[in-house]
């Protein structure tokens, strides 16, 4: 895996083009933001959020389907289950998955962030190898994009308090941190 600064795309992944983005304003990227999705929910390698993202869920297919069906949302990427990643939206443009959204002050995240989906729920520990591709994952987007500092990656719970709750307790910031911190680890 590696991202291509110039295009935004990451070779080496996945690509299922999302219609759901726009242009930034000014182009700035200076947040990350970590979420987790399963669809259903709870269920993991059915390929529904990538039907999601893609406008493609049928909405009859499963009840829960049937209340998030219209929506039009995007993360960039998705790290499944097994460290998998599908690019939905290239890093220079604005994906919509942040909804109504605040960080320092700043509203509407999605301007100036990039969204990151773990495949996982609340409840269920993330694994290894979704760690270690996050941590490589988040290591060459710092590197493209410096003004994303430490203290600017944070959980969708942390831009819409009291609305998300993602990634969720299960998610192991510090693991996470610490593994950012030390090059040599790989989570």
């Amino acid at each position: 895996m590696r991202l291509d600064p110039r295009t935004g795309w990451c070779q080496g992944v996945r690509h299922c083009p999302s219609a759901n983005f726009n242009a930034r304003p000014l182009g700035e990227i200076s947040l990350l933001v970590i979420h987790n999705i399963s669809l259903p929910p709870g269920q993991f390698g059915t390929g529904k959020v990538q039907a999601f993202f893609q406008n493609c869920l049928v909405a009859d297919e499963h009840p829960y389907f049937a209340g998030i069906a219209e929506m039009r949302v995007s993360a960039h990427f998705l790290i499944e289950r097994d460290g998998a990643v599908t690019q939905f939206v290239s890093c220079l443009d604005r994906a919509w998955h942040a909804g109504i959204s605040r960080f320092e002050g700043r509203e509407n995240c999605n301007d100036f962030s990039i969204g990151i989906e773990l495949e996982g729920t609340d409840e269920l520990p993330f694994t290894d190898e979704q760690y270690r591709v996050l941590v490589e994952l988040t290591r060459q987007l710092r590197e493209a994009y410096p003004a994303i500092g430490l203290e600017r990656i944070c959980g969708h719970s942390d831009i819409a308090p009291g609305r998300k709750t993602d990634p969720g307790p299960c998610f192991d910031w510090t693991r996470f941190r610490t593994a950012l911190l030390d090059e040599r680890s790989e989570a």
